[in-house]
C-alpha cells in the first residue's frame, strides 16, 4: 500500500523568481502616491485629526506597497539614492528618532514645552550629523 501525499507547493519557485519586474507598476503608484501627499496636505490645511489621518495613510500606504514604490524610486537615483534609502532604513535612527518624540511628549506633559524645543533642535542636530558622517564615511 503506497501513501499519496497532495502535492505541497514550492515556497520558492523558480519560475517566479527569475520573471521580470512588473512594467506599467508607475502608471497605478504614482497617482497613489500623489492622493496620498494631497490627503496629508488636506489634513494639515483643514486641521483633521492627526492621528486618525496617520493611521489611515499608514494602513493604506503600506497595504498597496506605495511606501516600498518610493523608496525605490529614491534609491534609484545615481550615487546619493542608494545612501539615503541605507539612512532611511538604519535601525538605529528610528530607534533615536522614536525615544525623543517619547521623552518630548513627557516632557511636554510636564510644563516644558521650551526645554522641548531645544531638546529636539538638538536631537536634529545629531541625526544630520550621523547622517553627514555615514556618507562622508562612504565616499571619503
Amino acid at each position: 500500500m503506497t501513501l499519496h501525499l497532495p502535492e505541497v507547493p514550492e515556497i520558492f519557485n523558480a519560475k517566479e523568481i527569475t520573471q521580470p519586474p512588473k512594467r506599467g507598476a508607475w502608471k497605478i503608484m504614482l497617482p497613489l502616491t500623489i492622493v496620498l501627499l494631497v490627503i496629508v496636505w488636506a489634513a494639515w490645511h483643514y486641521n483633521w485629526d492627526a492621528k486618525a489621518v496617520t493611521a489611515g495613510v499608514l494602513l493604506f500606504g503600506t497595504a498597496s506597497h506605495v511606501f516600498a514604490w518610493v523608496i525605490g524610486i529614491i534609491g534609484m537615483v545615481p550615487f546619493v539614492g542608494p545612501l539615503v534609502v541605507k539612512i532611511l532604513s538604519l535601525s538605529f535612527i528610528w530607534l533615536l528618532n522614536a525615544i525623543g518624540y517619547l521623552v518630548s511628549f513627557v516632557a511636554i506633559k510636564r510644563g516644558y514645552s521650551k526645554d522641548v524645543l531645544t531638546y529636539r533642535g538638538v536631537t536634529i542636530a545629531l541625526i544630520v550629523g550621523i547622517v553627514i558622517g555615514y556618507v562622508a564615511g562612504h565616499y571619503f
